[in-house]
């Protein structure tokens, strides 16, 4: 097959070399020049891919997966989705323990991808049996000839975007980028990005993202990590409540922290103004970057690329839902309206 005519052996030969776009009218506004790189051009809609097929090659190589393998995973579900694409492609059983704050729109992909799927309280401590990293664990432990893909505490997650996201980004900016603006969850993407443009480029500001509710923000800056700091929110697959070793936090500049009601605005506003469908947490990166240009973070010549972690048609019931929105009490007059359905009668 010849790729450079566009035609692959199989889906996940097109993972990875995702497009970057210009950002115009949402930027209009601040000092410098913007870029999404849309990792929803993903086979499987997301960043996640990248890591999701990166570890299970790996495992192959290593004799780990062999025919017949259950794959089993932790994940806010992107990861699952990923896996659950590969188990399809590559022949294994999936298994996944997924947050109850996953949108249902997640949960029935994942389904229909063939992985069975285990929900599990969102608001309780990660060492709780019932979280999703205990009930994954235990899962693990009960699938013989399983393996447990564990992305917090996996170094191959930052290895692969070492290998991947990094490079791209230098590449496709020509070496021009000053700023990455990057959501902070397992913490892969910032720390391998980060790793191998600070190698190309010192002075490359590293910005993560965090959500309130999460511990990450403080933990950086003090080294503490606080449980008070703890609090329920909505934004999936941002923030954590416990700390991944799969995030280099020597490589991340500073943190700013985005509240659910901002992050799910922003999402909207992006489609208004630049026709980007945009999933919960691509909101969430470019409310950050609103936040840090009214604190002068940027400048004329700054060249700021904002990783777009996945697609919005994950998120249907959740934040481009308006009945969804009226109940999490986040529906007002500011709120970037949809259109209303016309029924010809």
């Amino acid at each position: 097959m010849n790729r450079d005519l566009g035609v692959y052996k199989n889906l996940l030969e097109l993972v990875g070399k995702t497009p970057m776009v210009r950002l115009n009218r949402i930027t209009k506004n601040i000092p410098g020049t913007f870029f999404a790189k849309l990792e929803m051009f993903n086979p499987g809609h997301s960043a996640k891919d990248r890591i999701a097929l990166h570890i299970v090659e790996n495992a192959e190589k290593k004799g780990i997966l062999k025919p017949g393998s259950t794959i089993v995973e932790t994940t806010s579900g992107n990861t699952g989705f990923s896996l659950a694409m590969i188990a399809m492609v590559k022949g294994y059983q999936c298994k996944l323990a997924v947050s109850d704050k996953s949108s249902v729109d997640k949960i029935d992909g994942l389904r229909a991808m063939g992985a069975e799927v285990f929900v599990c309280p969102a608001n309780v401590p990660a060492d709780d049996p019932r979280s999703y990293y205990e009930v994954a664990k235990r899962i693990h432990k009960e699938t013989p000839n399983s393996i447990y893909i564990n992305q917090y505490f996996n170094e191959l997650n930052i290895e692969a975007h070492y290998a991947t996201t990094g490079p791209e980004i230098w590449e496709q900016t020509e070496g021009k980028i000053t700023h990455l603006v990057v959501a902070s969850g397992t913490g892969g993407t910032i720390s391998g990005s980060a790793q191998y443009l600070k190698e190309q480029n010192p002075n490359v500001k590293i910005l993560g993202v965090d959500a309130v509710g999460s511990v990450l923000k403080k933990y950086h800056e003090t080294g503490e990590f606080d449980e008070n700091e703890i609090k329920p929110y909505k934004i999936e697959g941002l923030g954590k409540n416990l700390i991944p070793t799969s995030t280099d936090f020597s490589v991340i500049d500073i943190y700013e922290k985005v509240s659910d009601k901002d992050a799910a605005y922003k999402a909207r506003e992006i489609i208004k103004e630049e026709g980007i469908f945009p999933g919960y947490t691509c909101g969430a990166v470019m409310q950050a970057t609103e936040q840090y240009a009214e604190k002068g973070m940027f400048y004329d010549d700054s060249v700021v690329v904002l990783i777009f972690p996945d697609h919005g048609s994950r998120y249907m019931n959740k934040i481009y839902n308006d009945t969804w929105m009226e109940e999490q009490g986040f529906y007002d007059e500011q709120l970037p309206q949809n259109k209303p359905t016309n029924y010809i009668k």
